[in-house]
């Protein structure tokens, strides 16, 4: 009796402690905070437009191509621009500019978070900084730690070079951390450096970033205390890391360089799309049986089979790939541009509603970078979608070329106005074109095509 006692008595202690480490490895957001830049670094038609013009390493056809991307970009008259541009002085940036612009957006955003949450930053066990294009000594994590008077064995890591994804890597960081690290706190700071990375030269697929890209920011906080769950909003469900680097093509879609002139830029190529398709899809492959019902995963193994057998099919039909809605709600895109969001909707599915959060933060916000994800999940919460047990799916490509997906699920009914307050009920906007489109609209026109520099 004894010996076949021992054995079974093993084999229960192992698994009641397996059940015990999983309910300490939970990552709960309690909070979070998107940057609002002050009112006087908006970005209007005529501000875009002067600093334009004030390249003078352009031609006609340069001029034409700028004013083209930005009147169908998506992007509205409300978004922000790094102070230093607005001043001029974006062919010089300084340290200072640089710093300044960090300052802002890092400290606004967690003065904010400690305020509203209650937590004070000697509390903070783990501190993750993403700026892709700044790094700096001491770090940006360094600063933050000083100006908070943070405590002495804060876990503290500074990733740059992450491109537009970086936020859930660093979310995926501070996860992996909590594994081994009992009743912690983490802040997770995501945004970009703008100021001190403009391009001016000349090269069309360089100078899609001054168009896209706009000042934003967010800060999170997090934690694995069980006792702190009743105070979480959002819950770590599933979080999947795909990575194409090896991937020559790939690999240089995104990607930082200097021009045959010598400025500095961030080069977007024409294989972007092929590469954020096939992470994409590698990616959903691997998160998708993680999260849809198995009904729902054998009817599309059902409806596959057949298709293979049939030889005459012409097209797929409605309903015949995985129907995501079955597992869930919402659909967190980065709002990185119209085209992407257009393309990965119809890739999945997905209908008006469902990209209208993405669309209306692309044309109130820009494309933010690492923070853009926040700013849309900040629109549903402020038109009230997000409802206790909705699971949100959030989307996110960058340089690497990589893609990183994670499912979150919904805590309690979230109605706040966030960063979106004061103008949520002007939206969702008819239309996202600007009034670049009513003056400039004029530039798509192929009767102009023979306007040409001489």
């Amino acid at each position: 009796m004894a010996i076949c006692l021992l054995p079974l008595t093993y084999v229960i202690f192992q698994l009641f402690k397996l059940v015990l480490e999983r309910r300490d490895q939970c990552c709960y957001m309690l909070a979070y905070e998107c940057y609002k830049a002050p009112e006087d670094r908006m970005l209007n038609t005529e501000l875009c437009a002067n600093i334009i013009l004030r390249n003078k390493n352009l031609g006609l056809e340069e001029y034409k191509f700028l004013l083209q991307t930005i009147a169908n970009s998506g992007i509205g008259e409300e978004t922000y621009s790094p102070r230093n541009v607005l001043e001029g002085r974006e062919d010089s940036p300084t340290l200072t500019d640089a710093l300044s612009e960090m300052d802002g957006i890092c400290y606004e955003t967690l003065d904010k978070l400690f305020a509203r949450t209650g937590i004070s930053p000697s509390e903070i066990d783990i501190l993750v900084v993403n700026v892709s294009l700044l790094s700096t000594v001491p770090s940006l994590t360094a600063r933050i730690i000083n100006r908070y008077k943070m405590k002495a064995n804060v876990k503290a890591f500074n990733l740059s070079g992450m491109g537009c994804s970086a936020s859930l890597v660093a979310i995926d960081l501070v996860q992996h951390l909590f594994k081994c690290q009992k009743n912690s706190l983490a802040i997770v700071v995501s945004t970009e450096s703008m100021g001190s990375n403009w391009y001016c030269g000349k090269e069309r697929s360089m100078m899609l970033s001054n168009c896209l890209f706009r000042s934003g920011g967010c800060s999170m906080l997090f934690t694995n205390n069980r006792s702190l769950k009743h105070q979480a909003i959002l819950k770590l469900k599933c979080m999947v890391r795909t990575h194409l680097g090896s991937n020559d093509e790939a690999y240089e879609c995104c990607i930082q360089v200097e021009d045959d002139l010598g400025y500095r830029g961030f080069r977007l190529t024409k294989g972007l799309t092929k590469a954020a398709a096939i992470a994409l899809t590698r990616n959903l492959r691997v998160l998708v049986p993680k999260v849809l019902p198995i009904w729902e995963l054998l009817r599309y193994t059902i409806v596959t089979y057949r298709r293979s057998k049939s030889q005459h099919t012409k097209s797929e039909g409605v309903g015949s790939g995985l129907n995501l809605k079955t597992g869930i709600e919402h659909f967190c895109l980065h709002p990185g541009g119209k085209a992407v969001i257009d393309e990965v909707g119809k890739s999945l599915g997905l209908s008006d509603y469902d990209l209208e959060p993405p669309r209306m933060a692309l044309h109130r916000w820009g494309n933010t970078s690492a923070g853009g994800l926040w700013y849309v999940l900040g629109y549903m919460e402020a038109k009230k979608r997000l409802k206790k047990g909705d699971r949100i799916l959030m989307i996110s490509l960058g340089a690497g070329f990589k893609c990183n997906n994670c499912v979150w699920e919904v805590m309690r009914d979230l109605k706040d106005g966030n960063v979106w307050k004061d103008c949520i009920d002007s939206y969702p906007r008819k239309t996202a074109a600007n009034t670049f489109m009513e003056k400039y609209g004029w530039i798509n026109d192929e009767s102009v095509s023979f306007i040409r520099l001489d």
